[in-house]
């Protein structure tokens, strides 16, 4: 015990004494039946007392972890769900996807899934938009007027999700989650030409400038890519030197 503590209780057995002896002596008992002294009972008493209340403390402190435990775990479980969406809508059509599946991929129940998303439409758009925030971190690393680079980093994208893309494309007339989820898509490729191309534009103005606009973006969109990659059967090397030769009577020297 600290030695503060022992000392108060030093301090309060003279106190405590008088109490204990009035009580025990008017039933006739003294401290020789008990074996230890009046004195002793108050400080055995309040140390169980004390005993008793640190008991409760642990549990308290660890509340707390256990909390963000569970809420890492919950996060950790979801992230799981995601990747299994994700895994069977590059495999085969989004109206295929199915909750039993994603479930049995991420090692879930269907509740968890439909607890945690909603249903299918809720999980579809959850793991369209995270794949749309990881998508732009991979295209934003193209810097402004960097073609050939640009062009590389488009085809390495294009070569990974492309076709899961084009499907997607195939599908957003009869999902209306589907077809929010692609036309974020078209803004995105919008907003990524203007920039990437930039110097390009620099010097047009009204429509002049976007009709170059849609034709940089035309070049660079997934359907081009599938033509030259897919429907033709290009080489990843070849499509993107294509990309680029389209691209050149567009894009004046050293711009």
């Amino acid at each position: 015990m600290p030695l503060p503590i022992a000392a108060a209780y030093r301090r309060k057995r003279t106190e405590d004494c008088t109490g204990y002896r009035q009580v025990f002596g008017s039933c006739g008992l003294t401290s020789r039946h008990f074996g230890v002294n009046l004195i002793n009972i108050k400080y055995i008493m309040e140390l169980r007392q004390m005993g008793t209340e640190n008991d409760k403390q642990p549990e308290q402190l660890t509340r707390p972890y256990k909390m963000q435990a569970r809420a890492r775990s919950a996060a950790v479980t979801g992230e799981r769900i995601l990747d299994a969406a994700v895994g069977i809508f590059y495999e085969q059509p989004a109206e295929n996807l199915s909750l039993e599946e994603v479930a049995h991929r991420a090692g879930v129940s269907v509740q968890t899934v439909i607890r945690r998303f909603g249903g299918k439409d809720g999980l579809f758009t959850a793991a369209a938009e995270r794949e749309a925030t990881r998508i732009a971190e991979q295209r934003n690393q193209a810097e402004t007027g960097d073609v050939a680079g640009a062009l590389s980093i488009l085809i390495n994208h294009y070569e990974e999700v492309g076709d899961g893309i084009f499907r997607m494309l195939a599908e957003e007339l009869r999902r209306p989650a589907l077809r929010k989820i692609v036309d974020l898509g078209r803004v995105y490729h919008r907003q990524w030409c203007e920039r990437v191309f930039a110097p390009a534009l620099a010097d047009r103005r009204g429509t002049e400038r976007e009709r170059r606009l849609v034709q940089l973006i035309a070049i660079t969109d997934v359907c081009t890519w599938k033509l030259l990659r897919r429907d033709y059967g290009l080489s990843r090397n070849e499509t993107e030197l294509a990309m680029c030769e389209l691209l050149r009577p567009l894009i004046p020297e050293g711009r």
